[in-house]
């Protein structure tokens, strides 16, 4: 295989940068929005901030539960490469603030929020029984709001992982098991026939021809825009998690060092149109679009961290105060950017077709999380969870623009009517500054590219 694909690099015409990047140019599908402005807005404005904002201890400790069983097939055992492994955090390694209970924290915000404006209020206080059942109703509606399955915090299989001292890299894992879990994805989960064959990369598992290609894009462009989206932020997760692995990828170990660093051969394996039967330059177009869902959902969710009973609550009140007023900024950045996606295209039309639409959309998406516990390998694990649920909780917001604006304003004593987990704003801005990273490395990849000229 490695052989066949040295002899295509060989004798394929033109450029490798053009081939790459043939179509990552120009304005993008169902959108009003161009390749280039996003490429300058989150390279030269975004991107540095987030960085610093996801190196602070409230985004880069996320609770995950990488035990769980695989509840669609059998996997087979550990992954045995030691790059797969995920180290999870001591106790004394977490701050105080985020080791405490979720469900505490909560508390503690509604408490706040509900204190009696004055020594005559009315005592309305709750029995146990009915605070309990609220609380029960409160997650039942949570749940079905919700696109993505979240870890139970409170089980003893759930442990912090440091994010920056478990980085998404390539491990190594690859073959079979890897193909399945994508391939189960596109598959069932994309609303496509089996009659209708997908064009994929071709590889040692199965072909692709080009007459594949026609007929599927010919069927995709015939669906309603809801469907080609969810296909297209699907394509565009996969081209990140892709870029990621080809931006750190094992270019040296010895028994003195190991080197990580960009590969741009193995970029060129994943994107090239000449050695992915012209799928790896669709992707790329692909994760433009999906960056522009998800810094929708960033601009929508402004309101909800704006209340002050919010807080980034590590336990240490001067950092949580600057973290804060930092993601304040980076979401007022997002809302100025001045061609967003208008998610107002989605579920229009006959409400009643809508409404059972939206919902198969979210099953779907639903679904997809449950297949991360699929994946063989420990540290793919941890990123592919974190991302599927950061893209579920950016949709959760795109779709509860209503509960958004029903937000009680400072002082009033309305309940809350849109709520976010800790797990879910971790997951959130992590996934967006994966596809803010994905879109900066392609800068460098064309570097690379250029300079193999």
């Amino acid at each position: 295989m490695k052989l066949l694909l040295l002899l295509l690099f060989l004798q394929v015409p033109g450029c490798a940068d053009s081939r790459c990047f043939c179509q990552v140019s120009g304005d993008l599908d169902d959108c009003a929005c161009d390749v280039e402005t996003i490429d300058g807005f989150n390279n030269h404005k975004l991107f540095p901030k987030l960085q610093t904002l996801l190196e602070s201890d409230y985004f880069r400790f996320y609770k995950v539960n990488l035990n769980k069983v695989c509840p669609f097939w059998r996997v087979g055992g550990d992954c045995g490469l030691k790059d797969c492994a995920v180290k999870p955090c001591s106790p004394n390694q977490v701050p105080e603030g985020i080791r405490s209970s979720s469900q505490d924290q909560c508390s503690a915000e509604v408490k706040d929020s509900e204190q009696p404006e004055s020594l005559g209020a009315v005592d309305v206080s709750l029995s146990e029984e009915t605070r309990e059942a609220l609380l029960r109703w409160s997650k039942h509606d949570d749940e079905a709001e919700r696109f993505c399955v979240l870890d139970d915090e409170e089980s003893p299989d759930s442990q912090h992982v440091d994010l920056l001292l478990n980085p998404e890299r390539f491990t190594g894992y690859r073959g079979p098991e890897a193909w399945q879990v994508w391939n189960s994805i596109y598959e069932e989960n994309c609303f496509k026939p089996f009659t209708i064959k997908r064009p994929d990369v071709p590889n040692s598992f199965h072909s692709s021809s080009g007459s594949d290609a026609k007929v599927f894009y010919s069927w995709l462009e015939g669906q309603c825009v809801e469907k080609r989206a969810f296909y297209r932020l699907i394509s565009g997760l996969h081209a990140s998690i892709n870029i990621h692995l080809s931006a750190r990828y094992l270019l040296e170990d010895s028994w003195f060092q190991r080197k990580w660093g960009h590969n741009a051969s193995e970029f060129r394996r994943r994107f090239d149109s000449d050695l992915t039967a012209g799928e790896g330059p669709k992707r790329l177009r692909s994760l433009y679009f999906l960056f522009l869902i998800e810094l929708r959902a960033l601009a929508k969710a402004l309101p909800f961290f704006q209340r002050p009973s919010f807080r980034l609550f590590t336990g240490r009140p001067e950092e949580d105060r600057r973290h804060k007023e930092l993601l304040l900024h980076i979401l007022q950045l997002a809302r100025s950017f001045p061609l967003h996606f208008d998610e107002t295209s989605l579920f229009a039309g006959d409400e009643k077709e809508a409404a059972k639409l939206k919902e198969d959309v979210r099953l779907a998406f639903l679904n997809i999380s449950r297949i991360m516990d699929c994946v063989g390998c420990f540290k793919c694990r941890l990123w592919g969870k974190l991302q599927t649920q950061g893209l579920g909780t950016s949709l959760k917001i795109l779709f509860s623009e209503r509960q958004i604006e029903a937000l009680p304003s400072s002082g009033a004593r309305r309940p809350i009517s849109f709520q976010l987990s800790r797990q879910e704003i971790v997951s959130l801005l992590n996934a967006f500054g994966r596809i803010s990273t994905s879109i900066r490395e392609l800068k460098n990849f064309r570097s690379l590219l250029a300079e193999e000229r």
